[in-house]
């Protein structure tokens, strides 16, 4: 991907932070007319809606279809706005090109297909349109997937092309809906550095309050703008309701953050790496407190059945395994010890409290 174009013609577009913002959905003609005039008012230039919504289980909102594209051009009319969608099917990217959208996005769900992301790639080179095309990550987390689907669109000469950040999904409960795992879009731009990169910190964070100090983290390592989902009236949302902010709310969080030098320097390196430390504190937080989680259960468990806490051998067995596993991964012995002892005496107390039909009673170690 030698020979990018930037994203758009006009410089003022390009003036970091790139900012998007709209409605996850277009419901109605009245609700993204609304919401495109308050964007426009804040300074927004370009607004985001699905008119095609790729649920995750059928029954849910799935977008109001192609009559959403007419509100958008309506919109772009009203307040000279440029408009952006998604597309998972050729028949959307030929419906959305013919309605005159400005810029074009693929998800997470399709960015995961190489064969969709081909027919797509090819729908759009059809077109004869040089349309700005970015594309989401795929829900797993795997760079040579998301570059693969950046190369079918550069392959079948797509030229305007950008990536979008919006994490990666994770089995359970997490502080994120989607875990960032900063350092594979790190990655992306440590190969790509002239591809601009946009973060997601509505669908990264999943909830109105992660979206400010997500999106500085964002510019604070580099990224070239944010996409946010805004709406005129989030709580009553029919998709995704929990992640977005009025856009009297987003112009709140625009102004408060800082947009330093986008350029990956040393003082910006240091930031990412120690954002990755945080994060995965977090995630190991996270991890220990399902595993304390699972040792209450075992101890209501013996408790119901009379089995007696006492479980040394597992114990034994269970901490030799760990010290291993940490030898092959290049962790010592002697850390492994004291931190699965330290872990353990926690199993063990939450254990001893659940059955109290036999006090003082210690070490467990189904855990």
């Amino acid at each position: 991907m030698d020979t990018l174009k930037p994203l758009f013609d006009d410089p003022t577009l390009l003036k970091a932070p790139i900012i998007i913002a709209g409605p996850c959905s277009a419901e109605s003609r009245t609700q993204l007319l609304d919401t495109a005039k308050s964007l426009s008012d804040i300074g927004v230039r370009i607004v985001r809606a699905g008119v095609w919504k790729p649920r995750t289980k059928p029954g849910s909102f799935e977008g109001a279809g192609e009559i959403a594209l007419e509100w958008l051009a309506e919109a772009k009319e009203a307040t000279g706005i440029l408009t952006a969608t998604e597309v998972a099917t050729p028949a959307h990217v030929a419906a959305a090109v013919a309605a005159e959208v400005d810029l074009l996005w693929i998800g997470a769900r399709t960015s995961a297909n190489p064969f969709a992301v081909q027919e797509i790639a090819d729908a759009i080179s059809r077109t004869g349109r040089d349309i700005p095309v970015l594309v989401k990550n795929p829900v797993n987390p795997d760079i040579e997937l998301w570059i693969g689907a950046l190369q079918r669109l550069y392959t079948a000469g797509t030229r305007r092309l950008g990536a979008i950040h919006r994490g990666f999904s994770a089995y359970g409960h997490h502080t994120y809906r989607n875990i960032p795992q900063w350092h594979i879009p790190f990655e992306l731009r440590r190969r790509y550095p002239t591809l601009p990169l946009l973060a997601d910190p509505s669908h990264i964070g999943g909830r109105r309050d992660l979206i400010a100090p997500l999106s500085q983290q964002a510019l604070d390592i580099g990224f070239d703008g944010l996409i946010i989902e805004s709406h005129c009236d989030p709580d009553r949302a029919l998709s995704d309701a929990a992640q977005q902010v009025t856009p009297a709310q987003l112009k709140e969080i625009l102004d408060g953050i800082c947009h330093r030098d986008g350029s990956f320097s040393k003082t910006s390196e240091i930031q990412f790496l120690r954002q990755q430390i945080d994060a995965l504190d977090t995630e190991m937080l996270e991890l220990l407190a399902k595993r304390m989680e699972i040792s209450r259960r075992i101890g209501q468990y013996k408790k119901d059945n009379n089995i007696p806490i006492i479980q040394t051998e597992r114990y034994a067995d269970m901490l030799q395994s760990r010290i291993n596993l940490g030898k092959e991964i290049g962790i010592p012995g002697d850390f492994i010890s004291s931190l699965f002892s330290l872990i353990h005496e926690e199993s063990v107390r939450l254990q001893v409290n659940t059955d109290s039909t036999q006090p003082g009673a210690a070490p467990s170690s189904d855990h």
